[in-house]
């Protein structure tokens, strides 16, 4: 099934407009989508490691502006999404997030960068706890600019060998992948 999938984001990656959807999902995701810019910028930087690079930065400019939209929907419109979220799976992500900016403050976006935690989470959570906007985007493009530069850089380096054994252990990694967000999210419920 996983194999099927990567063979189809192997071909998207390949396809004419590929960075006009990249720069599309890297926007979205920071505010309300739910597709992670990685699943496209991986396959498409190994299909096209030259341009590793140019789609890391890319990524990461898209994601900051989209992260600028989050702010702003937390600021502006947060007691219209607020029932929605708080009724939603991401409530608990929500509250810690909020605890997070309470205790930490910029530093939280740094490390939101790296966790499993939606990104949409911490840039609606960081408009609602009003967090200076400047500190905001400065922490979101080294957190993301390092993800992204990490991801594009590990297809880049990797190429056409690690293209062949990432096919053959897909499946294998996508259900792991399941496993994990299962436990992931049965940890958080619980506790």
């Amino acid at each position: 099934m996983f194999a099927a999938l990567y063979t189809k984001a192997m071909q998207w990656a390949k396809h004419r407009y590929a960075v006009y959807w990249l720069a599309l999902v890297s926007f979205t995701e920071s505010a309300f989508f739910i597709v992670p810019p990685d699943v496209m910028l991986a396959p498409m930087s190994l299909a096209k490691p030259d341009k590793a690079w140019h789609y890391a930065a890319l990524t990461t400019v898209m994601s900051v502006l989209g992260g600028v939209l989050g702010y702003e929907i937390g600021v502006f419109a947060f007691d219209k999404i607020a029932p929605w979220l708080l009724d939603s799976h991401y409530a608990a992500a929500f509250e810690m997030t909020q605890r997070w900016f309470s205790d930490w403050g910029f530093w939280a976006i740094l490390v939101a960068g790296f966790t499993p935690i939606p990104y949409k989470i911490f840039t609606i959570s960081a408009g609602v706890a009003g967090m200076a906007l400047v500190p905001f985007i400065l922490g979101s493009l080294i957190a993301r600019g390092a993800r992204f530069f990490l991801v594009a850089g590990l297809m880049r380096w990797g190429g056409a060998p690690f293209e062949a054994k990432l096919k053959q252990w897909m499946d294998r990694l996508g259900w792991s992948l399941i496993a994990v967000i299962v436990v992931v999210f049965t940890v958080m419920k619980v506790f």
